[in-house]
């Protein structure tokens, strides 16, 4: 098979790395890919914001499957467009992607199919967003109402902050663009777990679960990231829960979306918070999460393409994913000044010791390539990843590894995990 995949950071970089260990492929495209995927892959430079680029390339290379990263093309209606021209596609219409490309969407959606989540309002000026306050305890989540890559949300102590959100996205500053829309919600205590699952329209399967650090500071604190780090492990859920969340979170769904004939294919991310009341979803994605993916695919043990082509064919209950036990890690190195903004072009050094480390993979999520050197080209530059028989051996791995890479301005967390790592 010739596969195409469409996006260029390290999500795509994992995608690619597992659907080209699949015995079944021929060759693997990726558009507009990065500097780290042209080792594993034909690059094809694309806008990622543009379907009629993306057509373009899939036109003139004509692959057996295309599989989309981003969340955009996914809101911009890609697969809509792919299914039209009968091209075999891995992903959510436009119509199915507005569970994650509107949180106002997703609100109702889960209101009406029963879905546990936190109370909420949607606000579409800041005279009413005001006024909505007035429904909550503090503190409150503010959220952008549209695709925000993982920024779009604010955790506002008083009414204040809350009044400075609310105008800072509703005016623009605060994301660049304006929204017409926000959602405010009840603020919700507990461990959050991304509970990741392939959806073929009718049937559901779960991933391997993984935890997600957003927050740029050590101990969680500063603003929201695209994700700063991931871990995944065999005991992060015992079955008992995991199949609670799978019948009454992610197969409701499912169910709920083709009940609304918007049948769901592709992934669907359930970013969960453990409460005292039980799991409840804080968003929902219509994609592989990053940099979970790393982490994730590291455990996987079974052909990854075999299931994507299973989902799209709608025969995923034949599908059988296999896990490696044990743990797996994903530390984010990332530039200076992100999630605010930061300069690139500036060269990575130690790359190739540092895959000398047992069992490291490393992802490019933001890179280039200048005469012959790798150079940062994103705010989020690499996705150090590894598996072990334990998290704390996998941890290990991966802060050796990131202790030979250097780039000017290099920053990266280090406690990831850690949390985890003193309950155990």
């Amino acid at each position: 098979m010739k596969v195409l995949v469409i996006g260029g950071g390290g999500r795509e970089h994992a995608l690619v790395r597992s659907i080209a260990g699949s015995r079944r492929v021929s060759e693997v495209l990726c558009a507009p890919g990065n500097a780290g995927i042209a080792q594993l892959a034909r690059c094809i430079p694309a806008s990622q914001r543009d379907v009629d680029d993306l057509l373009r390339v899939t036109a003139a290379e004509s692959p057996d499957l295309v599989v989309v990263g981003p969340e955009l093309p996914l809101s911009l209606g890609l697969v809509d467009e792919l299914q039209r021209r009968g091209v075999a596609v891995f992903g959510p219409t436009r119509r199915a992607a507005q569970l994650e490309s509107s949180k106002a969407f997703a609100k109702r959606f889960m209101q009406r199919h029963q879905i546990p989540t936190a109370a909420y309002a949607v606000a579409t000026s800041e005279q009413q967003a005001m006024e909505s306050m007035d429904l909550f305890h503090l503190p409150v989540v503010i959220k952008a109402d549209g695709l925000a890559s993982g920024k779009g949300v604010i955790l506002c102590e008083t009414r204040r902050e809350a009044s400075e959100a609310i105008s800072g996205l509703m005016s623009g500053k605060l994301l660049g663009s304006v929204q017409s829309s926000i959602v405010i919600e009840e603020f919700l205590t507990g461990e959050e777990i991304s509970f990741l699952t392939l959806s073929d329209g009718k049937h559901v399967a779960p991933l391997a679960p993984a935890q997600d650090h957003k927050r740029i500071g050590e101990g969680d604190t500063g603003p929201n990231t695209g994700g700063m780090g991931a871990y995944s492990t065999g005991s992060m859920l015992d079955d008992q829960m995991r199949d609670w969340i799978l019948h009454h979170i992610a197969v409701p769904a499912v169910n709920g979306m083709a009940a609304e004939d918007s049948p769901f294919v592709g992934v669907l991310y359930c970013g969960l918070m453990m409460t005292a009341r039980g799991p409840m979803v804080l968003e929902f994605n219509a994609r592989f999460g990053d940099p979970e993916t790393q982490a994730i695919l590291a455990r996987l043990d079974s052909d990854l393409l075999a299931t994507l082509e299973a989902c799209v064919e709608g025969r995923l209950s034949d599908a059988e994913l296999l896990w490696k036990p044990g743990a797996s890690a994903c530390v984010i190195a990332a530039s200076s000044g992100y999630p605010g903004s930061y300069v690139t072009g500036h060269k990575i050094s130690g790359l190739e010791e540092a895959c000398r480390v047992p069992g490291v993979e490393i992802f490019h999520s933001g890179t280039g390539l200048v005469d012959g050197h790798y150079v940062t080209e994103g705010g989020r530059v690499l996705g150090v990843t590894a598996a072990a028989a334990t998290l704390k051996q996998s941890l290990s791995l991966v802060y050796q590894a990131l202790d030979r890479i250097q780039f000017e301005g290099m920053y990266y967390r280090r406690d990831i995990g850690r949390l985890s790592l003193k309950s155990a």
